[in-house]
């Protein structure tokens, strides 16, 4: 298992295949090395790196695969869009007894209201972080709710009010109507499915190396290829790209002209230019929190292992 010494090394690698380019990546002497038109263009040891993000098309070698699995690093795969296609993910596939633990838990509920519950208070903290007037007494009204919930319809519906609440109170200033998930009906909707696509892949990684099955989830029910276990864990971490997504705006990062509207949708208007400097954003904003992100996944593995010995802890930002 990776301990938090070895992960505090770890960072997230970043490569840009850069269309019409011969873009290539193999491994040299345990580094990992990327060549466009055949001249290298950068290398890092493998020793350094817990996930690859790849946008574009790009040729790989099996010996770098093989050694990636080995060093538990996993790579995805997106296009221009910054959209995943695929990905190789390193896992501890023999840990058969915490997989025993997940499909024989006798009491998902309680997980799954110690995940909203933290998810509530990531949100206040960062309403609270930016100063922000919102209706505390809506939050301290769910947090009493969540006590006596007898069934995951009554979290859902907790859960949604006081998404709609935190949203139009923190996102009010930069012109924010509604979550709408995967539509990019605008610029924030947009930037945030990409900003929680590389928050979930990080976190599915993580997942993966402690060995869990990333499909069997608590909160959110199983359903075909839905990922529900990542989708739980992430939950209590959204607010870091919501609170990123607010800085760049602040601090003018976000220029509207990068974008354009088509087919009914937001899009970059210069994909392979301007999807980096979004991409770096976000994986500032995960790399920067890594330490925490780790110590919180840890800390629910154990809580799985064994809910008597060890108690749920939060996540705070």
């Amino acid at each position: 298992m990776l301990t938090l010494p070895d992960f505090k090394e770890k960072r997230i690698l970043f490569i840009y295949a850069e269309y019409g380019q011969k873009n290539f990546v193999k491994l040299v002497n345990n580094n990992i090395s990327f060549i466009r038109n055949g001249e290298a263009v950068n290398k890092i040891s493998c020793n350094l790196v817990f996930a690859i993000f790849v946008v574009g098309d790009i040729a790989i070698t099996t010996a770098l695969l093989k050694s990636l699995n080995s060093y538990g690093i996993s790579i995805f795969f997106l296009n221009h869009n910054l959209a995943v296609k695929s990905s190789v993910i390193s896992e501890a596939e023999g840990n058969y007894m915490l997989r025993q633990r997940q499909y024989t838990h006798d009491n998902a509920l309680a997980v799954a209201v110690n995940i909203v519950e933290n998810k509530i208070s990531s949100q206040e903290w960062v309403l609270n972080k930016y100063k922000k007037v919102y209706k505390t007494n809506l939050f301290n009204n769910a947090k009493t709710k969540l006590k006596t919930v007898t069934d995951k319809e009554q979290l859902l519906g907790i859960e949604g009010y006081v998404a709609k609440e935190y949203f139009q109170s923190l996102f009010t200033s930069i012109g924010w109507v509604r979550r709408a998930p995967q539509t990019k009906e605008d610029i924030q909707n947009l930037l945030l499915d990409i900003g929680y696509t590389y928050l979930f892949n990080y976190c599915e990684a993580l997942l993966k190396l402690f060995g869990f099955d990333t499909y069997k989830g608590y909160y959110h029910q199983l359903f075909f290829q839905r990922k529900s276990l990542v989708c739980d864990v992430m939950e209590p971490l959204r607010p870091l790209i919501d609170y990123q997504l607010l800085k760049s705006f602040n601090l003018k990062q976000i220029n509207k002209k990068d974008f354009v509207f088509k087919n009914g949708r937001f899009e970059f208007k210069d994909g392979y230019k301007t999807s980096k400097i979004y991409s770096a954003i976000f994986l500032e904003a995960i790399n920067n929190n890594k330490e925490e992100i780790y110590t919180y996944v840890l800390n629910f593995y154990r809580y799985i292992m064994d809910d008597k010995k060890y108690q749920f802890i939060k996540f705070m930002p």
